[in-house]
């Protein structure tokens, strides 16, 4: 028996766990206000996996759910106080090997108002703000992501 594989991101109201398990079959879910526990059997050899996690914040135990599909079984849950983004999904700084960020879904929605198009409104106003192409930082200079 060892732990699924999993990937996590941050919203607004809610942390959504994916487990990587194709095939899963009973799934078992349970959410409590600080702690959150998954088992499944699951794979092409049919393994028992089980993760529990301390959570980093409270949840809403009871406005959480999960979603069972051939891939992998969605997570999602909802945070006891919405609008405070959590900069892990565990309560202690330990790394675990089976957890990793999704960062295909990951958003920085901190500084995000509520309106969407508040935010359009706040990006074309700092387009139109900007001067020439003099006042463009010099893309040369720039340091390098890679």
């Amino acid at each position: 028996m060892h732990p699924a594989t999993a990937k996590w991101y941050d919203k607004r109201d809610s942390v959504i766990i994916e487990f990587c398990i194709a095939d899963s079959k009973d799934v078992k879910v349970n959410f409590d206000k600080t702690k959150f526990a998954f088992s499944c059997l699951g794979g092409a050899d049919n393994e028992k996996h089980e993760n529990e996690i301390e959570l980093f914040e409270a949840i809403d135990e009871n406005e959480s759910k999960h979603k069972r599909t051939d891939r992998s079984v969605l997570c999602y849950l909802r945070k006891a106080q919405p609008g405070k983004a959590w900069p892990r999904l565990t309560k202690d700084k330990t790394k675990l090997s089976w957890l990793s960020v999704d960062f295909n879904n990951w958003k920085d929605w901190e500084d995000d108002s509520e309106e969407e198009m508040g935010n359009f409104d706040q990006f074309s106003d700092m387009m139109n703000n900007m001067g020439g192409e003099d006042d463009l930082p010099d893309l040369d200079e720039m340091p390098d992501l890679e």
